[in-house]
């Protein structure tokens, strides 16, 4: 498994959310929940929207900013119209100060 950088721990605080574009893959939003880190593809299953760069986070859901769909960030379930299909989820670790994402999807 590959696993790229995000960003340090002091720079992605509870609450806040970083898109990553990794090289010859497609990008993925990670999410910090209370300390907790998350990560999702960054494409809505909706529509061609960021929802690293356009959606809303609140708590452990994130909304996108097209069309107001809902997703279950830690599952990826699709749970408020008008998305219906589940986002690819992603491991993440921290080691030392370091917040880390893998480049392929979770099984």
């Amino acid at each position: 498994m590959t696993w790229i950088v995000v960003a340090p721990v002091r720079d992605l605080l509870p609450g806040e959310m970083r898109r990553v574009d990794p090289d010859d893959a497609e990008p993925i939003t990670v999410y910090n929940v209370n300390g907790t880190y998350y990560a999702t593809e960054d494409t809505c299953s909706h529509g061609a929207a960021s929802l690293g760069e356009e959606g809303y986070l609140d708590g452990p859901k994130i909304e996108c900013g097209l069309h107001g769909g809902v997703f279950d960030i830690a599952t990826g379930a699709a749970v408020g119209l008008p998305c219906t299909i589940a986002l690819k989820t992603y491991a993440t670790k921290v080691e030392g100060d370091v917040v880390y994402v893998a480049t392929e999807p979770s099984a």
